[in-house]
């Protein structure tokens, strides 16, 4: 089954993925059976991010290959960090290049675990039951100010950089799949996805060991390879038996909106 949310009249609502449309839905699939309200083209949808976590959860340096490029040293034991929602934006929206950023600005193809359950203190197997399904997130990242601050504020947290779509898919062997990132259609990096140091389970036994975990909740699970990106180019992000997750880049306009 996929799931998302889309934009109704301005309103964001909850649907379930057809062959060629969307099932409008009467709720969220995370709090129980909702009924279906209605429909709209699969290609009329304004996509949005397919939920709003009440905690934005990320792994760093998860893939071999990525830590190598890095010159770091592999985890010994999976840890996680935090994102801001404030920077979701859905499949099909830009991604915006701050005004005055100089440097590399990159995109990073992740997995990410939509967690279905309230978790705490969990095994092994209760954390794979309660991945209610998986999505795809770019983690865009602004390199030059991940250097300079002494924290991601705003390298990785910036309006528009952390795209999420374009559905939630509730049926598939996420860690089985191959994860490619391509560029104005040509492709920048192909991995499996599954090659991780520590794999979402783990980081959900870990982070249950101390903080409780609630539906809705998001774990971005990493990238092993990342590519710069442009003003004017269209970033393709797909993992097989998920779907593509796809945004075209822009620059920013103005530096100022006025209240």
């Amino acid at each position: 089954m996929r799931y998302t949310r889309v934009s109704v009249g301005g309103r964001a609502v909850w649907g379930r993925v057809a062959e060629a449309d969307v099932e409008l839905l009467s709720g969220s699939p995370l709090d129980g059976r909702p009924t279906v309200i209605g429909s709209l083209p699969l290609a009329t949808a304004t996509w949005l991010p397919v939920v709003v976590p009440p905690v934005f959860y990320a792994v760093g340096m998860n893939y071999r290959r990525h830590i190598e490029h890095a010159g770091a040293e592999v985890p010994a034991r999976p840890e996680v960090g935090y994102r801001a929602n404030s920077a979701l934006t859905g499949h099909g929206s830009p991604i915006v290049r701050p005004a005055g950023l100089e440097g590399r600005f990159e995109a990073e193809p992740e997995l990410v675990a939509v967690i279905g359950r309230t978790l705490r203190h969990t095994t092994y197997k209760e954390a794979q039951d309660a991945v209610f399904g998986w999505t795809i997130g770019n983690d865009v990242s602004a390199r030059t100010w991940q250097h300079q601050d002494r924290t991601f504020w705003r390298s990785k947290n910036s309006d528009s950089f952390k795209p999420m779509g374009p559905w939630i898919e509730t049926d598939v062997d996420a860690l089985a799949q191959t994860t490619t990132l391509r560029v104005n259609g040509e492709v920048r990096a192909a991995f499996p996805t599954g090659d991780m140091v520590f794999d979402p389970f783990d980081f959900i036994v870990e982070i249950t060991k101390h903080i409780t975990m609630r539906p809705g909740d998001v774990l971005w699970m990493g990238a092993e390879s990342t590519c710069r990106i442009e003003p004017g180019d269209t970033v393709d992000i797909e993992i097989s038996g998920i779907g593509v997750l796809s945004n075209p880049v822009q620059g920013e306009t103005t530096e100022r909106q006025q209240p």
